[in-house]
């Protein structure tokens, strides 16, 4: 199965934009009306949903990544990125999102720079 992504609400809603055109599946924090959750909140929301949750928070999400994975309690998957370029994010996104499946990415933890 594709993935399908949960952007958080640091990321700048034209990314979500731009992925659509590439066919990939994208909700935004304010479509879901999520907007001003705390990060566990967010990342909860994803695993309810289904969805990759994508982030600039790399400390935070980390943090929440390794809390859930000692706890046993799966995500969906986590990917984080420091805050680049809207066209260098589109293509390691589009990248990532074209080489891995939604199942490859169950629980996973992904850091974007990997995806040059």
């Amino acid at each position: 199965m594709k993935i399908r992504l949960y952007l958080d609400e640091d990321v700048d809603v034209a990314l979500a934009s731009a992925l659509r055109q590439r066919g990939i599946d994208v909700l935004t924090t304010q479509e879901a009306g999520k907007r001003q959750q705390t990060d566990e909140a967010q990342l909860e929301y994803a695993v309810q949903a289904g969805r990759v949750f994508f982030t600039h928070n790399r400390g935070d999400f980390a943090r929440l990544h390794g809390q859930r994975v000692k706890e046993d309690r799966p995500h969906a998957g986590v990917i984080v990125s420091d805050q680049l370029p809207l066209r260098i994010l589109l293509r390691r996104l589009s990248r990532l999102c074209f080489s891995l499946t939604q199942e490859e990415m169950m629980g996973r933890l992904e850091f974007l720079g990997s995806w040059r």
